[in-house]
């Protein structure tokens, strides 16, 4: 049988523009039926247009704090005690975190209708820059839930 192949982190190289892992994984992320060249231009066409946006800011680190500020750092996760569920906080994991932000991201990207998906990116990454946007409404959403759960902590073994 044949072993099926997996991109990990070992074999994930760096964009060829900034040099970046991040932003080669957010390529990947965003890349639609293997068109990978599709995918990174419309990143570079984002990350171009947060640079006409905030000239005096590298547009790499606006795109890294965005993820950066969207990442959660707890979360709800479902526990069945004894015939009931309960929803347990628990911490995420750094690889989970940035996997949660990117899809966040790219989920609010995609509700962003009638507009160039480079524009709406280039939009939603400054957003989550500011601290404001769908993706940082939705970690706002985890942290909300996992504080209104906090009395159920005690299950998390």
């Amino acid at each position: 049988m044949v072993k099926k192949f997996t991109a990990s982190a070992q074999q994930l190289k760096p964009d060829t523009r900034f040099d970046s892992k991040l932003l080669s994984k957010f390529v990947n992320c965003l890349m639609h039926d293997g068109k990978k060249s599709v995918a990174t231009r419309v990143v570079y066409d984002a990350l171009e247009m947060i640079q006409k946006q905030l000239p005096d800011e590298d547009p790499l680190d606006v795109f890294v704090t965005a993820v950066e500020n969207v990442k959660p750092a707890i979360e709800v996760r479902s526990k069945r005690v004894g015939g009931a569920t309960y929803q347990v906080p628990t911490p995420v994991s750094p690889k989970r975190q940035q996997a949660l932000s990117i899809r966040w991201i790219l989920e609010a990207v995609r509700g962003r209708k009638g507009r160039p998906v480079g524009r709406s990116l280039s939009d939603e990454l400054l957003a989550a820059y500011r601290r404001e946007g769908n993706a940082m409404t939705k970690r706002e959403n985890v942290h909300r839930m996992a504080d209104a759960n906090k009395a159920f902590a005690h299950f998390a073994w």
